[in-house]
């Protein structure tokens, strides 16, 4: 009778759930701006490489375990390296994401407000968001909770001048508001709003359209006459 140990199976755990990335445009559009528009302000503004942004990506709690997962619509974490990752692993990362936003729609509203919300609080999640862009499902469309002694709370916002919703987030030190163009990150420092990589490219662009005038305007005033 053999007595050898049999190796050990290596768990898979795939990059993808199989699911749709989001159920229409609207849900995407938020989804693509709030993870550019955060790459982008950690990247230009804070120049942190500790502060990893992601979105759609599957998050892995249980080790062993590949169907024990999640994939959020957008996700934070304040800790680690900010590198490409197929999956977030969280035995191997250390922590938890800081900030989970959900883009709500049909097909989701009932797993945000109830599965998702309990899974992220026993994670440990510091904030969960739901936005709904259209209108439909949630009511205010943007709900913010703060984990407070291991619950979720409410957190309190305010009302524009064109009485749309705007919350703090505490955990990215920006407010969130529900604008005619949807949801957008403000920083409060600067009074602007976050921008999408389309609108930070058109920003560039024009800037250094103006420096290369200002450039030629100077060497025309500087040149001998003839």
């Amino acid at each position: 009778m053999s007595n050898a140990i049999a190796a050990p199976v290596a768990v898979k755990y795939p990059d993808s759930d199989g699911k749709p990335v989001a159920e229409s445009d609207f849900q995407l559009n938020e989804l693509i701006y709030a993870r550019e528009g955060l790459r982008i302000y950690y990247r230009d503004r804070r120049r942190r490489d500790d502060v990893y942004v992601a979105g759609n990506l599957l998050i892995y709690y249980e080790e062993g375990n590949p169907r024990a997962s999640v994939a959020p619509d957008v996700f934070v974490v304040i800790g680690v390296t900010n590198r490409d990752r197929r999956s977030y692993r969280l035995w191997n990362e250390g922590k938890a994401p800081d900030f989970v936003l959900e883009i709500t729609s049909q097909s989701t509203r009932d797993e945000d407000q109830g599965h998702k919300r309990e899974l992220y609080r026993r994670l440990g999640v510091k904030e969960y968001w739901q936005y709904d862009p259209t209108g439909d499902y949630l009511e205010p469309v943007l709900q913010g909770l703060a984990l407070t002694a291991g619950e979720y709370r409410a957190m309190a916002g305010d009302e524009t001048a064109a009485g749309r919703p705007a919350v703090s987030s505490e955990v990215l030190g920006l407010e969130l508001h529900v604008t005619e163009d949807g949801l957008r990150f403000r920083d409060p420092d600067t009074g602007q709003f976050l921008m999408s990589h389309a609108e930070a490219e058109a920003a560039r662009a024009a800037a250094e359209a103006r420096i290369a005038e200002l450039e030629a305007s100077l060497r025309r005033r500087g040149a001998p006459e003839r």
